[in-house]
């Protein structure tokens, strides 16, 4: 044990260094900056070198506080590695004291395991004060798992001592082989099992102290992969979106900050909770956003009934918007192209002109292209004819000649000039494309017609078709690689969106099939996939929950038969949580008794309910509450707030600072400590997806789950109350 406490002894003294060296680092950056201010070069390469430097610069201004390292290699060769979330060293060509996670070196870290050590003969976690900013007195664990020359349940060494020690007493003989080992082996090991299982406070943090082989292999996927993972719930599969662009950005920046990456969250409270991810391994800047904030060309100001919004989401309207565009083009003009020039007229046949309209409608570009060839090939007829009476003519006769207004209007004639809004006003004033039965065109034909496209209330299915002709009509810019998150609810009409900008990217799609709840979510991968535009891209599950413990999992479980989505069932490797069923006559009484009891422990609080009942829950609870939370347990610390409270309907709305109320239809992806779910009967019948719904809200619990309902439980769920 003295030798042990030594070895803690050293690794303070290590992260000290450390410590010392990022200031340093940090110092020689901003001076680079203010050198690099007064460097003479031409103003486009002093612009670039500018920003390159005050990019690096905010990196790490912006970094986060905390431990510079989690993890530590002694390799068989005698080489020994820390591993943390970004490079540190003395100066650029000295050995690193950090190694990036992201660094081939760093790989053995999350793989290496008895079975196969990979050369490694020690694999030492470090185990932190909770809430740490990185003082090395608050290093207060080791645990070590030798990897080499000893069976595979060999278990760690430890050390502890300092405040706050997350060594658990009589821990010395836990395994520590199962997180960062092959299948098989014992569960994770202490450190690991508590940095999984610390309180969710605050925004989602980043896993890379505790990523899984299976994670780490889906994260070092290559820049041209695209790659589906179906999660069960708890299974990091966000987690493991946003640690891949950050793994793409460091060993691929030159690509991906060219043509950019996107994260894409099915909200904006869910982009708040994952909002410090990617600053935390030291990615700033990436774009995250919703498919709705990517396509907001006009305010909403209208809502569509259920038919309406199921026909505008069905993947026909995209054939159906490109009938109703390319009906404007005419292959068939009626008249020759006579065209003055000085004592000479030049005239194209219509027969001719005819030819040039289909000819380019075959190569089908984008619309405006298409306009602009066919004006192109005009003037090359004319200048043909020119040509063989003048000799060859010039730029400016070239010019002159296309902006001649008998050759505009030939091109207004044969191939108009158009807005996407002008073709959704004709298609939703006079809808008749035969593709959709009178029943479907009824759902979207406008009550009442506005005097103009430039007076139409527009809705946000409205806004979906806007870029589908928007995308037709001049193709958008797109992203080296997309992270979608939360693709199972996604329709096909939306998927195209994202295809449209992923046409030379790569995609990482998030989701789960059983979590499905929009009217239009998907039942298929593989057909999502293909609206997705990238059909062939590699399914792959995550069933192995780190994040919803056992109790919670197996209660979820039973309604994955009723859901008809052909998923596993996923397993948790979190034994134990509390499952709470409480059958009482005021819902509201008894949602403030279990949020009460559950102030009396560690972590966030979440309410969930059906978004009818959410603002009357709200005042409630916050009555109810009133003198009943025991002092300093809902203290409103900002860095102990519950995840999704910012900005939620429990904000401000005089709930202690650990609880928030959240609507059932928010609650994806979200997570807390503990969970109450308000009468879940109500959740179910708010939607023709209840079901789906209510396994979303029952996964959000990562410790603690109470279900309060007056009402008889859902069938699935009833023994659970008995």
């Amino acid at each position: 044990m003295k030798s042990l406490r030594h070895d803690l002894d050293r690794e303070r003294t290590h992260h000290d260094a450390c410590r010392a060296a990022l200031v340093r680092m940090t110092e020689d950056v901003e001076e680079q900056v203010v050198i690099g201010e007064d460097t003479a070069a031409s103003g486009a390469d002093a612009e670039v070198l500018g920003h390159h430097l005050r990019s690096r610069a905010k990196v790490f201004r912006e970094m986060p506080p905390g431990p510079l390292f989690f993890g530590r290699l002694d390799r068989e060769d005698g080489q020994v590695h820390h591993i943390g979330r970004r490079r540190i060293a003395e100066h650029p060509a000295a050995p690193p004291l950090v190694v990036d996670w992201r660094a081939p070196v760093s790989r053995a870290y999350y793989q290496a395991g008895p079975q196969d050590p990979q050369g490694v003969l020690r694999r030492r976690r470090f185990g932190w004060a909770p809430g740490s900013l990185g003082a090395s007195e608050d290093l207060t664990a080791l645990e070590d798992e030798h990897l080499t020359g000893v069976r595979p349940t060999a278990g760690p060494s430890w050390a502890a001592g300092g405040r706050g020690s997350s060594r658990a007493p009589g821990a010395e003989g836990a395994g520590a082989e199962g997180a960062g080992a092959p299948a098989g082996a014992a569960g994770p090991g202490t450190i690991l099992a508590s940095e999984i299982e610390r309180p969710r406070v605050g925004p989602m943090r980043d896993i890379a102290a505790t990523l899984q082989p299976e994670q780490d292999e889906l994260v070092r996927s290559g820049p041209a992969d695209s790659l589906c993972v179906q999660g069960a719930p708890g299974t990091g599969k966000t987690a493991v979106g946003l640690h891949r662009a950050a793994y793409l950005l460091y060993t691929h920046p030159q690509r991906l900050q060219r043509s950019g990456l996107l994260v894409l969250g099915p909200n904006r409270t869910f982009l708040s909770y994952i909002s410090e991810v990617l600053p935390a391994l030291g990615e700033t800047g990436v774009r995250q956003s919703t498919v709705d904030d990517e396509i907001a060309r006009h305010e909403v100001r209208a809502e569509d009934g259920p038919a309406a919004a199921r026909v505008k989401h069905d993947v026909r309207m995209a054939q159906v918007l490109r009938r109703a565009l390319y009906a404007r083009v005419d292959p068939a003009p009626a008249e020759d192209l006579v065209v003055p020039d000085g004592s000479y007229q030049w005239r194209v046949p219509a027969r001719e002109l005819a030819a040039i309209v289909v000819a380019v409608r075959e190569e089908a570009p984008p619309y405006a292209t298409g306009r602009e060839r066919v004006r192109a090939r005009i003037v090359r007829a004319l200048q043909l004819r020119a040509e063989r009476r003048a000799g060859v003519l010039g730029a400016a006769w070239v010019r002159r000649v296309e902006r001649a207004r008998p050759v505009s209007a030939c091109v207004d004639a044969c191939w108009p000039k158009v807005t996407p809004e002008e073709v959704l006003a004709e298609v939703l004033t006079k809808p008749r494309d035969p593709l959709l039965d009178e029943a479907e065109r009824a759902a979207l034909r406008w009550a009442r017609a506005p005097r103009s496209f430039r007076s139409a209330r527009w809705s946000a299915a409205d806004l979906v078709l806007l870029d589908e002709l928007a995308g037709l009509v001049e193709r958008p810019g797109g992203y080296a690689h997309i992270v979608v998150d939360e693709a199972q609810d996604l329709s096909p009409m939306e998927c195209r969106v994202i295809a449209r900008r992923a046409d030379f990217g790569s995609l990482t799609v998030l989701g789960d099939l059983a979590q499905g709840t929009t009217p239009w979510a998907a039942r298929d991968w593989r057909e999502q996939l293909a609206h997705l535009g990238k059909p062939g891209a590699a399914v792959v599950p995550l069933t192995t929950g780190y994040r919803v413990p056992a109790a919670v999992v197996d209660l979820a479980n039973r309604l994955l038969p009723e859901l008809g989505a052909g998923v596993p069932a996923g397993r948790s490797l979190r034994a134990g949580g509390e499952v709470t069923v409480r059958r009482v006559g005021d819902v509201v009484a008894g949602v403030t008794a279990a949020v009460r009891a559950a102030l009396a422990e560690e972590g966030s609080v979440g309410v969930i309910a059906a978004d009818a009942a959410v603002a009357g829950l709200t005042e409630g609870l916050a009555r109810g509450l009133g003198e009943g939370v025991p002092e300093g347990l809902g203290e409103d610390v900002p860095e102990r707030r519950g995840a999704g409270a910012s900005g939620g309907p429990g904000e401000g709305a005089g709930l202690p600072g650990r609880v928030s109320v959240v609507p059932a239809s928010l609650a994806k992806g979200l997570e807390y400590d503990h969970v109450v779910v308000a009468e879940p009967a109500a959740i179910v019948a708010a939607e023709p997806r209840g079901l789906h719904r209510l396994y979303v809200v029952l996964t959000r619990a990562v410790s603690r789950l109470d279900l309060v309902h007056r009402q008889p439980l859902p069938a699935p769920l009833e023994r659970t109350g008995r």
